[in-house]
């Protein structure tokens, strides 16, 4: 029967917290507000553009701010690659589950067109079946899992999602999956509470994959 592996981007294919700090301390520099570290700024990551930018600017005193979020897209989009880069293993471990027979999607709260960029120039996007932004509904909002399920060909009682933020394990939960948490990415280990199992690297996701979906 069809097996299905759902993988977040950010904090887990991907580490693409200093192109996201480059571009929120460039939105910061326009507007004469200090720029932030990489610590401050991966606390903020895992619920989309948004809700970045507008953390961002609560950071600094100021309210939500729409044109501030376009401004910060049109801009990310285009650095979006810039120094982002895969975590090691990850092009191996994602041939390996495919030649298992797993069908793969990505489910990212980062909007569509600059995730698919980013897969593109990694040459990540061949390895996975399917993306699904958060354009719509986002993580944890089930629906948005359950798109991701769908987009990659599967079933949410054969499918198992991967991730590194509190979002995943919720949305996975919320569908009918189960969450395996990965401990290498941005989130803190309390993130991990729901998690079916906790993975050290992402080269371990296959073998521990296997064992709870076989």
């Amino acid at each position: 029967m069809t097996r299905t592996l759902i993988l977040d981007l950010d904090g887990t294919l991907i580490d693409s917290a200093a192109d996201l700090r480059a571009a929120l301390n460039r939105l910061m520099a326009g507007r004469g507000l200090a720029p932030f570290t990489r610590p401050e700024v991966v606390a903020m990551i895992g619920d989309g553009v948004a809700a970045l930018v507008t953390r961002g600017l609560a950071a600094r005193g100021l309210p939500p701010d729409p044109a501030a979020v376009e401004t910060f897209h049109a801009d990310y989009s285009q650095h979006a690659a810039d120094e982002t880069l895969p975590y090691p293993g990850t092009a191996i471990t994602l041939r390996r589950l495919a030649e298992q027979g797993w069908r793969l999607g990505v489910c990212t709260n980062k909007p569509e067109a600059p995730a698919r960029s980013i897969l593109r120039a990694l040459g990540l996007e061949d390895l996975v079946g399917s993306v699904t932004g958060g354009d719509g509904p986002r993580k944890p909002n089930p629906r948005h899992m359950l798109a991701a399920v769908a987009a990659a060909g599967g079933t949410p009682d054969r499918a198992l999602a991967l991730g590194d933020h509190a979002n995943d394990i919720l949305a996975a939960r919320a569908a009918g999956m189960q969450g395996i948490f990965a401990e290498w990415g941005y989130g803190p280990a309390a993130m991990a509470t729901g998690a079916i199992a906790t993975a050290a690297s992402i080269e371990d996701v296959p073998l521990l994959a296997n064992r709870l979906l076989d």
